[in-house]
């Protein structure tokens, strides 16, 4: 056998590898869109990766595949694979927002909760701020993740809030850039608002929720 066969045979036998050995209680998804080279041409495909905790508390890479498209028949696939293989104990999966993963998610995680992952979640969080507010607002986000329990969580998030509204009623803390790139005024009461109204719809919408 050649070594590429040798490297093909290999990959093959640890994406196929029984996963029954322990429970993998922390799920992780996501998708890379890549381009590769397919019969003389230059194609996009997404590249999606499963990563998990066991229960030793050890990182593990459970599923590596490519498909033409990121779409619920994709995930469905994978997740469908990894069951098959003997994934069990799954009590939390985290993955971006996106529909047809979600779908896939709870059809064969069944009673597993999700979350939007943080880096996801901060994107989605600047994409709703007025550029004047997005030097200030991951370091509040980042806050709300610090915290070490719940109780914590939700304390630190009214907080948060509050001095957004702060903002909201004294502008100088929060000029906004002119267009030429320099400081040309306060953000107005309603870009306070919309930061406000983003922080906590985004985080709602990023909360832990049970799948059913």
């Amino acid at each position: 056998m050649t070594s590429d066969g040798a490297q093909v045979g290999a990959s093959a036998a640890f994406r196929s590898r029984p996963l029954d050995g322990n429970p993998y209680p922390y799920l992780w998804l996501d998708a890379l869109a890549v381009k590769v080279r397919e019969g003389g041409h230059i194609v996009r495909v997404a590249v999606v990766l499963a990563t998990a905790v066991n229960g030793e508390g050890q990182r593990e890479i459970l599923g590596l595949d490519a498909f033409t498209s990121e779409d619920e028949a994709a995930w469905s696939v994978v997740l469908a694979e990894l069951v098959e293989r003997g994934l069990r104990g799954v009590q939390l999966v985290i993955s971006d927002d996106h529909r047809g993963l979600t779908r896939a998610i709870d059809a064969l995680l069944a009673g597993a909760a999700w979350q939007r992952c943080r880096t996801h979640f901060m994107r989605n969080l600047l994409a709703r701020v007025p550029k004047s507010a997005q030097p200030f607002v991951p370091t509040l986000a980042r806050s709300i993740f610090a915290q070490p329990s719940a109780a914590e969580v939700a304390a630190q998030l009214a907080r948060a809030c509050e001095q957004l509204a702060r903002r909201q009623t004294s502008p100088r803390l929060s000029p906004s850039p002119s267009p030429a790139g320099g400081r040309s005024g306060p953000t107005t009461p309603s870009s306070a608002s919309t930061v406000r109204s983003a922080v906590e719809a985004t985080w709602s919408a990023s909360s832990p929720t049970e799948r059913r």
